[in-house]
């Protein structure tokens, strides 16, 4: 059984892939979803494209990369709301273009950038270590590149509804929601699954200084509402840390802001590829992401 419970991955013994294992995943990892993470017993939710337009495409983002990302919407001509979705640590594997296609079942039109492919693209690979230069190299000001391009190019898209743009993002995507929302006012609602608030409780100095506003430090700053979904049982994101983003949202008075804590889940327990995906849980977090943006963006 392999199991993230990590925002931003494992430690050497949290997580370790041996050529038995990888062999009975066989199936599933042509079919695309991460191999460091996926478990032997997994039974991934997978939505078909029927009545769906899907494309993998590419814009320039503001260093000159093209970068690629994965689109679905609904057939037809729109407009329809735009939601932007952030990848976990994994990238754009079979999971998160799956969340695009359960998006545009919804009506909306999901795009999903690659952050992580200048350097490699981190969905093929089991070594844990290799996964994290990966994305350490994404820095802060890139991403927010990345998301502002994504922004510009969904602008110019005949089926993108003019107006508000939705984000939600999973693992060290839920943080980038948190970011993104401070920083671009298109963006009219966000959804972060379990993504990191603070520096972690074991940070190096260099981790805590790093660059990039961490989400309990920029609450002031956020222009639209963000709902926040976590684990009580969380391993890498202590419940400490939720409360304080729950009183620096109280003290800048967002009260369209909510995070909510499910007692029992773990970290990742909407990943239904791995073994910590909490599937009550996880329905209802869907649930509630969908009347989010629905009544952000649709209305």
């Amino acid at each position: 059984m392999n199991v993230l419970i990590r925002p931003e991955g494992q430690t050497p013994d949290d997580l370790k892939l041996n050529r038995r294992s990888l062999g009975a995943l066989g199936g599933l990892l042509f079919s695309g979803y991460a191999v460091a993470a996926l478990a032997k017993e997994a039974k991934p939710i997978t939505t078909d494209a029927a009545g769906l337009v899907t494309a993998e495409v590419s814009y320039p983002a503001p260093d000159g990369f093209d970068l690629p990302a994965y689109v679905a919407r609904p057939g037809g001509d729109g407009p329809f709301p735009v939601v932007v979705v952030v990848s976990e640590i994994f990238g754009v594997h079979a999971y998160i273009k799956d969340i695009c296609r359960r998006l545009a079942k919804q009506g909306y039109a999901a795009i999903a950038p690659a952050f992580f492919n200048r350097v490699e693209d981190p969905a093929p690979l089991s070594d844990m270590q290799r996964i994290m230069q990966i994305v350490g190299a994404a820095n802060y000001e890139q991403v927010m590149g990345d998301i502002s391009a994504t922004l510009d190019w969904a602008s110019q898209q005949l089926w993108a509804r003019d107006g508000k743009v939705g984000i939600t993002g999973f693992c060290w995507g839920g943080k980038v929601v948190w970011q993104a929302a401070a920083r671009f006012a298109v963006i009219g609602a966000g959804v972060a699954w379990y993504g990191r608030l603070a520096p972690a409780p074991d940070a190096s100095p260099v981790q805590v200084s790093s660059g990039q506003p961490w989400p309990v430090d920029i609450a002031d700053d956020l222009k639209a509402p963000v709902l926040g979904l976590y684990g009580g049982q969380d391993q890498g994101i202590p419940v400490a840390s939720v409360e304080r983003m729950r009183e620096a949202l109280a003290r800048a008075g967002h009260t369209g802001s909510e995070i909510v804590i499910y007692p029992d889940a773990p970290h990742g327990f909407h990943a239904d590829y791995r073994a910590s995906y909490a599937e009550t849980d996880a329905k209802d977090g869907w649930a509630k992401l969908l009347a989010t943006f629905d009544k952000a963006l649709k209305n």
